[in-house]
């Protein structure tokens, strides 16, 4: 895979944008969790009021709450709080007893503009006299024997927002005379209880605050609830967007670094020679450049997304989840490390089974492309049975290793629900404690809750990619090995080139050659010279290295003793392009490409004229049928040539080579498929046609290379016989063998 990364660089600024749009994601992902405990903690529990100090206070409930503080908190409510009359405006000119309906014509107390550690310090003295409060009433009460509803003037046990201020400040002088110690005992169990309890204590006295001056609480929630509510929407929109640009800029980065694969997996496996693809099976490269690059596609359109907001999400929801509650990050820890093992031994269990997958896929395409390609033979020899079980074995084999790893990931999810709903409930049963024992908010437990399944999530997604990882890394792999597989012939760095003249002169000298990996020669110590105007044939028994031999010419393999030489220049010297540009090949097996007649003919020389075109169609003897089809040589020509006949697609096989008019012609058995008199003609069109071209003929056909200038009889890869028809018959005993199986007697006097 890394040696896959340059693919990435030209995307890097896109990428570094994902990034920055999953952050503002996970960003806006964690916040809201934080608006819903914010809902339920100050627009449900506390009526939308946020802090526990009030914007404004009565001078005589200010000075009861001031009994319960101590002299720092009074200092710091004196220098921020100033106290006004009823009828005594604020900064816009509204009269106090206006704003506050209930005031009248008394005084009171309006916050001053505060920093905000300012502000958390008076909320905490406003939430810590609340509960010193609460505490020195139970105490009273106990103290009396009474209950505490008794003792503080009816109110309801500790509701803060059902007490009658009027009782409340009746009983100012009894407070005044209580000992400190009283007051100490209450303060120090106000203390005691968590700040969210007493910061949530005191927003619901400052409440009681807001009516005792004529304020509608419901209209307080509702306005905090709605502004809330509607930066929760503004997030989950702007989340919504940033998710929407990563999938675009995800599916854009993976589709491009997927077409650059295909086209250099293209490029590289254009440039192999046939040494190279006889080390990789031709249903192995299609493999690679599709499955396997959808594999790397997949997994960088979904790992854009997941690598890199999985760990954010993560570790930001562990941070928020602890800044909720400390005392139950044990939770998030024993989740994590169940999950951890979890993805650890799936991840051992599915890796080695990948690798076994995309070898079955090979293997799969090379047995539906030997059904597909030799569907004739098959149905010919009655085989079709045996065919459908050979690929059902294969198939089956797939099937199994992928059902395999499907039953691993389907195993996952429902682990993963399990923890999650283990860990819902958890934290539920330690949380509703915690909220008796007033040591945490419902909100807060709710967030999280919402925090820690968002943790659990993002594990769910780092185990998907470690699925998808290592079967990505497998495709990366083989498309990596093709990638950088060096092929055997190439330029080299100083090229010589052909010369003007005797371009095509063609020159054995010593050629040895042998395969890849085999154990012996195929071609032993052959020498010949064909010059321009000369027609040198090679005939010999099945399996004697005649295609071989002419596969050098055109660099299809190197030499691996001796040298050949095209217009005097070693063809290793001279640049593939220039040797290719130089020979009109025709291989043993005509190939046509899908099109149309005209655009295979074309297919060597782009620039041909249409004069040019038909002169080597009628050469070839094309014109025949092409001539009888409606639309002439704009007949479309399928796939592989499968609407033509044998003879039909070597006649435009040799056409298509005709039409370049190369000065080094190769027909390699391509007169095969033609009946005699075609035959016949064909060479007697060829002869004038090639007078100033050199011509190599690989043939079975006597007849065919009978009047060729000269004939290289080949036996197990050596020359057993060289020279003309009439003189082979003389000479080489192998040649009359083949003659005399071939030809009359009459024939070979």
């Amino acid at each position: 895979m890394k040696k896959l990364a340059k693919y990435g660089k030209p995307y890097l600024g896109v990428l570094l944008a994902a990034v920055v749009l999953l952050f503002m994601q996970a960003i806006c992902d964690l916040r809201l969790p934080n608006y819903m405990s914010d809902i339920v903690n100050v627009g449900i529990q506390q009526n939308g009021i946020e802090h526990a100090s009030p914007d404004a206070i009565s001078e005589q409930g200010m000075t009861f709450l001031q009994t319960f503080m101590t002299e720092d908190e009074k200092d710091l409510l004196n220098s921020h709080y100033q106290l006004f009359s009823g009828s005594d405006t604020d900064v816009s000119g509204t009269p106090y007893n206006q704003i506050y309906p209930d005031l009248g014509d008394g005084n009171v107390w309006v916050r001053q503009d505060t920093d905000a550690d300012t502000l958390d310090e008076m909320d905490l003295a406003f939430g810590t006299a609340g509960w010193t409060f609460i505490n020195t009433m139970e105490s009273l009460a106990e103290s009396s024997g009474q209950n505490n509803q008794e003792t503080s003037g009816d109110t309801e046990d500790t509701d803060v927002t059902q007490m009658d201020f009027k009782k409340l400040y009746a009983m100012q002088p009894m407070l005044d005379q209580l000992p400190d110690s009283v007051l100490q005992d209450a303060r120090k169990k106000a203390l005691a209880n968590d700040p969210s309890m007493r910061l949530q204590t005191g927003a619901a006295l400052a409440g009681s605050f807001y009516t005792e001056l004529g304020l509608e609480l419901g209209d307080i929630q509702f306005k905090y609830i709605s502004f809330v509510g509607m930066e929760m929407l503004i997030v989950s929109l702007l989340g919504g967007i940033a998710t929407i640009l990563v999938s675009l800029i995800s599916a854009r980065v993976s589709a491009g670094v997927a077409r650059d694969l295909r086209r250099d997996v293209f490029r590289k496996v254009e440039s192999f020679s046939n040494t190279e693809f006889d080390r990789y099976s031709t249903a192995s490269l299609i493999t690679r450049s599709t499955n396997d690059v959808t594999q790397i596609q997949m997994l960088l359109m979904m790992g854009i997304r997941m690598i890199c907001y999985a760990p954010i999400m993560g570790i930001g929801g562990t941070m928020m989840a602890l800044e909720k509650s400390t005392s139950m990050s044990w939770i998030i820890a024993v989740t994590c490390i169940v999950l951890i093992g979890m993805v650890a031994v799936i991840f051992s269990i599915a890796k080695p089974k990948f690798k076994a997958i995309q070898k079955l896929i090979d293997k799969l395409n090379l047995v539906a492309r030997e059904n597909l390609s030799g569907l004739m033979v098959i149905r010919a020899f009655g085989t079709r049975q045996f065919e459908t079980d050979r690929f059902d074995a294969v198939n089956r084999d797939l099937t199994r290793t992928h059902r395999f790893v499907n039953r691993v990931m389907t195993f996952m999810m429902p682990a993963m629900m399990l923890i999650m709903n283990c860990t819902s409930v958890v934290i539920v049963w330690v949380a509703s404690h915690q909220i008796a024992d007033s040591q945490m908010q419902v909100g807060d437990m709710m967030a999280f809750m919402q925090y820690a399944m968002q943790i659990i999530m993002s594990f769910l997604m780092i185990s998907m990619m470690f699925i998808m990882v290592p079967r990505a890394a497998v495709s990366g792999d083989r498309i990596a090995e093709v990638l950088s597989t060096e092929p055997v012939i190439k330029d080299k760095e100083s090229c010589s080139h052909l010369p003007e003249e005797n371009a095509g002169t063609v020159e054995f000298r010593d050629v040895s050659f042998r395969y890849q990996g085999a154990d012996e020669d195929a071609l032993e110590h052959i020498s010949f010279v064909s010059k321009p105007g000369q027609t040198t044939a090679f005939i010999g028994a099945t399996g004697s290295g005649k295609s071989t031999l002419v596969n050098l010419v055109p660099r299809f393999y190197d030499v691996t003793g001796g040298s050949v030489l095209v217009g005097g220049v070693d063809v290793r010297d001279l640049p593939q392009k220039e040797l290719r540009e130089a020979i009109g090949f025709v291989p043993q097996k005509g190939v046509l490409l899908s099109g149309t007649i005209d655009s295979n003919l074309r297919y060597g020389c782009q620039d041909a004229s249409p004069d040019q075109i038909q002169e080597a169609a009628e050469i070839a003897q094309a014109m025949e049928f092409i001539s009888q089809k409606p639309e002439g040589f704009e007949t479309e020509i399928s796939q592989g040539g499968t609407n033509v006949s044998g003879g039909q697609k070597q006649r435009l096989s040799i056409a298509r080579a005709l039409a370049k008019k190369a000065p080094i012609y190769i027909f390699d058995d391509s007169f095969s498929a033609l009946d005699f008199k075609t035959d016949a003609a064909l060479r007697r069109a060829l002869k004038g046609y090639t007078k100033n071209s050199t011509v190599l003929l690989v043939a079975q056909r006597v007849s065919t290379i009978m009047h060729a200038d000269q004939i290289l009889v080949l036996d197990e890869g050596r020359v057993v016989g060289k020279g003309t028809h009439k003189e082979l018959l003389k000479t080489c005993p192998a040649y009359y063998e083949i003659a005399s199986s071939q030809l009359s007697k009459e024939e070979l006097e």
